[in-house]
């Protein structure tokens, strides 16, 4: 599925994209710096009612949200990990298989830590204005 979008409608972008990608857990969000992954991972935050501040995990590598829809939710951003052993000893292993609904940026650093059913969101620019993303 394909999906174009300007910046003010992408909170219905991501609850469209939600809605059909809500079944699997985990999900790897790509795209190249200043595509928009976190700005659509926060509209979705926002769809499903974070009760808690949410941000960019890049310093932190994992942030930790309560939902009141979906429980709890793992935002990871693997920017920088060198390598999959730095992943596996910043717990990412662990959010991933947890059950929880998790969101991973940059998970090219460390791809053979994703589930086999990872739902994989790769976002583009369009313009400066309009994003388009793809799901597989």
């Amino acid at each position: 599925m394909q999906l174009t979008f300007t910046l003010s409608e992408i909170r219905q972008a991501a609850e469209k994209v939600f809605e059909i990608g809500k079944d699997r857990k985990v999900w790897a969000i790509h795209g190249e710096m200043g595509a928009g992954k976190t700005t659509f991972i926060h509209a979705l935050c926002e769809n499903l009612q974070i009760s808690s501040a949410f941000g960019s995990p890049t310093y932190s590598i994992i942030n930790e949200y309560k939902s009141e829809k979906v429980g709890q939710i793992y935002h990871m951003d693997w920017y920088r990990l060198k390598d999959e052993d730095e992943a596996l000893q910043a717990g990412v292993e662990d959010c991933l298989f947890s059950g929880s609904f998790c969101m991973v940026e940059w998970s090219e650093r460390a791809p053979a830590l994703l589930p086999a059913d990872c739902l994989h969101i790769s976002v583009w620019i369009v313009d400066k204005q309009t994003r388009q993303l793809s799901l597989k």
